[in-house]
């Protein structure tokens, strides 16, 4: 009896091996056929979600993703672009919509950081900002430092600090309805969410420069003005269909308009050297200034320098193009204006390139 249990035990050990080697081969000759059909499975997300609402990859869930500015506005309204006032006004972000309330209806959705990074701001002095409370983020992104905001808080996490390191994932915050310019009400408690470019890192001395009389800035470099805003649903959606590379992200904006500055050595010049195409010419004789591309929202997504012999004009700031469909279709950007038929800089146009090329 003993040697017979001995030997059964022993042939169903020997199965259970054999078993798992099976295993182990069939999954090693499958891992390649499944990555070459389903390439997003090998493809990095340096990106996440800041909450736990990811109705945004469900088909036609946008309504469940996105907070309208009212129940009988679209979903649209919540979302990035020129949406608000009947196509007049920008939205620089996604509003992200509440998924849970506690009993007096307050949202209680914890607000996570979108990837690893480092706070370089918050403010929890809601009445001095549209933004209420809200958190800045600094990351660098495959080569390529972007911010991300996360505004109209009702609460910073504890112990979160200034030049606290944080990682993709991590509660930062809870959502909350906190804003100077609106009441938020329960039905739409959101959370605003940002990607940003910087423009430059003396926007304070810039603001107190320019700025009209009365205007104060009190969040420093960190003022919404000097942060220049992409999609962020078309990066969570590229990083969806598994082709997600930040810099191509960037590099693929569509040219809403080209200035011309005559400035050689301004801050985002540093910060964004992959920005920065390549002239031989401007090589070969110098740089006297560069040719800015702008996306609809002003973000300076290709920078083409020039010398002094491709320059016509000695002017310090030069409008060089536009593209006319572009601008007709976002009526709310004010970066150029027609006038007697002819396109020229905004008063936003203006400021962005002053802004973006001052020391």
């Amino acid at each position: 009896m003993i040697s017979f249990k001995r030997g059964a035990t022993s042939r169903k050990s020997q199965v259970f091996w054999m078993l798992q080697i099976s295993a182990r081969y069939l999954l090693l000759c499958l891992l390649p056929a499944v990555f070459w059909f389903c390439p997003h499975l090998l493809a990095q997300t340096p990106f996440q979600f800041p909450t736990a609402n990811h109705y945004l990859y469900t088909p036609g869930a946008d309504a469940k993703f996105l907070a309208p500015t009212e129940p009988d506005k679209p979903w649209t309204s919540g979302g990035f672009g020129c949406v608000r006032d009947y196509s007049h006004r920008m939205h620089a972000g996604l509003d992200i919509i509440h998924l849970q309330t506690n009993r007096r209806g307050e949202p209680t959705d914890p607000v996570m950081a979108t990837a690893d990074g480092t706070v370089v701001y918050f403010s929890i002095r809601p009445s001095l900002s549209n933004f209420g409370n809200y958190i800045v983020i600094r990351h660098m992104i495959q080569g390529m430092e972007v911010y991300s905001l996360y505004a109209h808080l009702s609460a910073i996490q504890p112990g979160l600090q200034v030049g606290s390191q944080v990682k993709a994932g991590q509660v930062i915050a809870t959502m909350g309805r906190t804003s100077n310019a609106e009441v938020i009400g329960q039905w739409r408690a959101h959370v605003h969410f940002q990607i940003n470019l910087l423009l430059n890192d003396n926007f304070a001395a810039w603001f107190r420069r320019y700025a009209p009389p009365g205007e104060v800035n009190y969040h420093g470099e960190w003022n919404g003005h000097n942060l220049s805003a992409l999609d962020p649903r078309g990066i969570l959606l590229d990083e969806r269909n598994g082709k997600f590379d930040l810099k191509t992200f960037v590099n693929s904006q569509t040219e809403f308009c080209r200035v011309l500055v005559r400035a050689t050595n301004f801050p985002f010049l540093r910060r964004y050297p992959m920005l920065i195409l390549s002239n031989p010419t401007a090589q070969k004789e110098g740089v006297a200034g560069y040719e800015v591309s702008l996306n609809f929202n002003g973000v300076p997504f290709a920078l083409m320098p020039r010398a002094e012999s491709e320059i016509k004009s000695r002017a310090k700031i030069q409008l060089i193009s536009v593209n006319e469909p572009l601008a007709l279709a976002n009526p709310c950007c004010d970066l150029v204006v027609k006038r007697g038929g002819h396109w020229q800089l905004g008063n936003d146009g203006t400021h962005e390139m002053e802004l973006l090329t001052y020391q």
